[in-house]
């Protein structure tokens, strides 16, 4: 059995490399003695596509500047009432610090979240001022709904960024999908709006093909960072979000991009950049940067040498 051990560890260090495996040894609260036994008693297939998920899905470099952790950024609600539980709810995924235990075939008892999750978002009113356009607030993530009309995409996340640091964020879900029968269920909503939150937080996706299995964490949980046709494990973040978030946002910065000093029932200090790129007018989001599936999905608008917007849009497959 012994043998066996060395043998399973040499093939998974093959794969993913050894810090990876020691990585993902202590995440499971385990030696990598113990990990090798996980994997022989819980099915090799199985971890290698764990581990496979906990590539790096940061968003480039983009991220909040703050100047401690953990930090509140305030999301502006300008949805109508039937987007309100799916806001809600993706405030708290995105928030979350409580433990999610998960046993293992041995008894093994295993944490998937992380306490040391730097984000808090918190609603605040919105004050996009144009709902439609969903007019960008300097400091904040302003998130909207409307019928955008059948072009094609379920919603969009624009960040504005100075140099790495992002300085807002919006987005915009479209209804002329969502409400219809195909799309207008908890799980569409969820999924989408936690995806595109996301975004703005400096995440990019964890896959991006709709038709293969779910990217799973260690305890079983799909991600809203992943594309899907079945978005029923997906609607939350997973432990390999939390853990890019952490790693992400790992440094402090000497100055900071949220409106934290802002009144509780106010959204910003102003309106930013990102109200010249209008959601139904494509022309407006700049060069495209990034394609799935030979389709643009990723676009870039530059406003100054150190300044510029980007467009991620969540298309129809």
């Amino acid at each position: 059995m012994e043998r066996q051990f060395n043998i399973i560890c040499v093939l998974i260090c093959s794969v993913i490399g050894f810090t990876s495996m020691k990585k993902i040894a202590k995440e499971w609260f385990l030696s990598p003695r113990s990990l090798a036994m996980q994997i022989a008693m819980n099915g090799l297939a199985v971890f290698l596509f764990a581990a496979a998920a906990n590539a790096n899905h940061a968003w480039s470099t983009y991220h909040w500047a703050r100047t401690a952790n953990p930090f509140t950024i305030k999301v502006g609600d300008n949805v109508t009432s039937g987007w309100d539980f799916s806001l809600t709810e993706t405030c708290a995924d995105w928030s979350d610090i409580s433990p999610f235990f998960f046993t293992l075939t041995d008894g093994t008892v295993i944490n998937c979240n992380r306490a040391d999750n730097p984000v808090r978002l918190t609603l605040v009113t919105g004050t996009s001022g144009n709902a439609r356009r969903c007019t960008a607030k300097s400091g904040t993530i302003q998130v909207c709904n409307s019928t955008y009309g059948n072009n094609g995409w379920l919603g969009i996340a624009t960040i504005s960024v100075s140099g790495s640091h992002i300085t807002a964020g919006t987005v915009k879900v479209n209804d002329t999908y969502f409400n219809t029968a195909s799309y207008n269920t908890p799980a569409w909503r969820r999924l989408v709006m936690e995806q595109e939150v996301g975004h703005c937080l400096g995440l990019n996706h964890q896959d991006e093909n709709f038709s293969n299995a779910d990217v799973v964490d260690a305890c079983g949980r799909g991600s809203c960072m992943d594309y899907s046709n079945n978005p029923d494990n997906q609607g939350t973040p997973n432990g390999h979000d939390y853990d890019q978030l952490v790693e992400i946002y790992s440094h402090l910065d000497a100055t900071t991009t949220i409106a934290s000093g802002l009144p509780s029932t106010q959204g910003n200090a102003g309106f930013d950049i990102s109200d010249s790129v209008d959601p139904e007018n494509p022309a407006t989001w700049g060069r495209p940067i990034g394609s799935r599936n030979g389709r643009m999905n990723l676009f870039e608008r530059q406003f100054g040498p150190n300044l510029k917007v980007i467009t991620h849009v969540f298309w129809l497959e």
